[in-house]
C-alpha cells in the first residue's frame, strides 16, 4: 500500500497528461503531492524524509513551470531530486564517520566500513548518471516520450539498479550471513 502511495504523484501526473496537456498534468501532480504529504503526517504522524525532499522540489518545480508556463522545470524535478540525494549521499559523510547509506542500513547488513562507504558511492554515481540520463531524454526527445520515460524509465532504471546493488552486497556480506538467511528462508533454525 506505501508503495502505491509514493507512486500516486508520478500516476496522477502521468495520466493526467495522456488526458489533457503538461501544465494540468503539473497542476493534478502538485495537488497529489499535497495530499499524500497529508495523508502521511496524518497517520503516521511524520513525513519520511524521501517524500519530503520529492514534495519540496516537485512544489518548487511544478510550482515555477505553471507560474512561468514553462515544461522545462517539471522536466527537470527529476534530476534535480536524484541529484539531491547523490549530493546528500556525498556530502553527509562530512558531518559523521559513516556514511549516509550506513545510517540508513546499518541495523540490517553487517559490512564492512569500507563496503558501506563503497555502496554509499555507488548510489550516489547512480542517483547522478539517473538524473543525467533524464536530461538526455528531455533534451532529445519529444515531450511525450519524455512523459513515458519519467514514469516506465526512470522508475525502472531505478529498480535495475536497486537489484543490481542486492547482488554486489550478497557477494560483501560475511558467509555466516549467507548461510544464516538461507537457513532462516527454508523455515529451519527459527
Amino acid at each position: 500500500m506505501q508503495l502505491f502511495v509514493d507512486f500516486l504523484p508520478i500516476l496522477s501526473f502521468f495520466i493526467a497528461f495522456k488526458f489533457s496537456d503538461v501544465f494540468v498534468a503539473t497542476g493534478v501532480m502538485l495537488g497529489v503531492l499535497v495530499l499524500v504529504v497529508a495523508y502521511q503526517w496524518i497517520r503516521f504522524r511524520k513525513v519520511g524524509p524521501m517524500l519530503l525532499v520529492s514534495a519540496g522540489i516537485g512544489l518548487v518545480f511544478g510550482g515555477l513551470t505553471l507560474w512561468l508556463h514553462d515544461q522545462t522545470f517539471v522536466q527537470w524535478k527529476p534530476t534535480a531530486v536524484y541529484w539531491l540525494l547523490a549530493a546528500g549521499l556525498l556530502g553527509g559523510g562530512l558531518f559523521s564517520d559513516k556514511p549516509v547509506v550506513q545510517r540508513l542500513l546499518d541495523s540490517t547488513l553487517p559490512l564492512s566500513p569500507d563496503a558501506w562507504r563503497t555502496l554509499n558511492t555507488i548510489w550516489a554515481v547512480g542517483f547522478i548518471l539517473i538524473g543525467a540520463i533524464n536530461l538526455y531524454v528531455v533534451y532529445n526527445f519529444d515531450l511525450e516520450t519524455w512523459v513515458d520515460f519519467k514514469v516506465y524509465g526512470l522508475t525502472g532504471l531505478t529498480l535495475l539498479f536497486g537489484l543490481a546493488q542486492s547482488f554486489w552486497l550478497v557477494r560483501k556480506l560475511p558467509p555466516e550471513e549467507i548461510e544464516k538467511a538461507t537457513v532462516d528462508s527454508k523455515g529451519e533454525n527459527k
